[in-house]
């Protein structure tokens, strides 16, 4: 009998070799189908601009770049200088108008006192003045007939002049008591307007320090101490990490599994060995695509790979990270990510 091994026993192996190659893409398919994953992901963190409210010299730059920072510390100080002179130039107006329509308020008080003899002198300056033009005109038709002399009628005549002139000056003294209170109307006018002046200063001087809105890291700090620093020009970058994202990349074929309050595990690309639970809180609805269409701005752009094949688009996931650690957590950072879809979501 031969030892030559036979033909069959020589196709175990491959037989078995195949067997588990064709589990293994079963199962991979299956975990594929039942727990979407992609290592097309990164760290997302919000971020701000930093930007001087008021502008001015930075005198006190107090973080350095990549430093973290907690709510409320100092990240810089403008000169408050300027500020300070234009609030003591409004204050110094302020107690010089409030001066000045004091003193006019006692004129118009001493004025009102006089006010009711004032409008008496008034009517009695029309009376007279209704008089003596009746009496003029009475008399001036009986100088032709002789019935009255000349000078009778030249004295009517000076009685109605008179009683014009008195008319006049009492009028004349009516209009002087109502300009000193319009008067007044506009400097208590004018008092408005030197108090936002100081609001405004006072304002200024409290924006000029600058202070962290929240838990963040410095980035992109490329400036000092006695720098110039602008309304548009920003001083550098704050990160917010009070709260981590990632934002995963998947095919379009999963998004009908992924739904928001999905739990998530994600692993960092700089240390695997650290695994972190999140949540799903969102699904992008619009991606620029990179074979030509619509062009949207402000969208995400999702890179396709191997053009010479149709490849299916992408679309970002953001989710939450429960527990981040935050000396590895990092704004772009890779990230690999699985979703765990429970018996409910599948």
């Amino acid at each position: 009998m031969s030892n030559t091994p036979s033909k069959l026993a020589l196709k175990w192996p491959a037989i078995v070799v195949l067997l588990l190659a064709v589990i293994l893409l079963v199962y991979v398919v299956h975990r594929m189908n039942t727990e979407p994953s992609t290592d097309d992901a990164y760290v997302y963190a919000d971020t701000i601009d930093v930007v001087a409210e008021v502008p001015g010299r930075i005198i006190n730059l107090a973080v350095r770049d990549n430093q973290a920072v907690k709510k409320g510390d100092l990240l810089f100080q403008i000169d408050t200088r300027p500020f300070e002179i234009e609030l003591a130039r409004g204050r110094a107006a302020l107690v010089a108008l409030n001066e000045q329509i004091a003193n006019m308020q006692r004129v118009v008080k001493a004025q009102e006192y006089n006010a009711e003899s004032v409008r008496a002198l008034v009517e009695r300056s029309q009376v007279l003045v209704q008089q003596t033009a009746e009496t003029l005109k009475r008399t001036e038709p009986l100088l032709e007939s002789g019935f009255v002399s000349a000078e009778e009628v030249s004295r009517a005549r000076s009685a109605h002049k008179a009683a014009q002139a008195d008319l006049a000056a009492v009028e004349l003294q009516a209009q002087q008591a109502a300009s000193a209170v319009s008067s007044i109307d506009a400097l208590v006018a004018q008092r408005d307007v030197i108090r936002s002046e100081i609001a405004l200063a006072e304002f200024h001087i409290e924006q000029a320090t600058v202070r962290a809105p929240f838990d963040g890291r410095v980035a992109a700090l490329k400036t000092t101490t006695g720098q110039q620093a602008s309304l548009i020009k920003p001083v550098f970058t704050l990160i917010n990490t009070e709260h981590w994202y990632v934002i995963a990349n998947f095919r379009e074929g999963d998004l009908k599994r992924i739904r928001p309050g999905q739990p998530v595990k994600i692993r960092l690309m700089s240390d695997t060995s650290q695994v972190f639970d999140g949540t799903v809180e969102s699904t992008g609805y619009g991606v620029l695509p990179d074979d030509g269409g619509l062009v949207l701005e402000g969208l995400p752009r999702v890179q396709r790979s191997m053009n010479w094949i149709r490849v299916s688009q992408r679309f970002p996931v953001k989710m939450s990270v429960t527990q981040p650690n935050p000396e590895i957590f990092r704004l772009g950072a890779s990230a690999v990510v699985k979703v765990e879809i429970d018996k409910q979501t599948k």
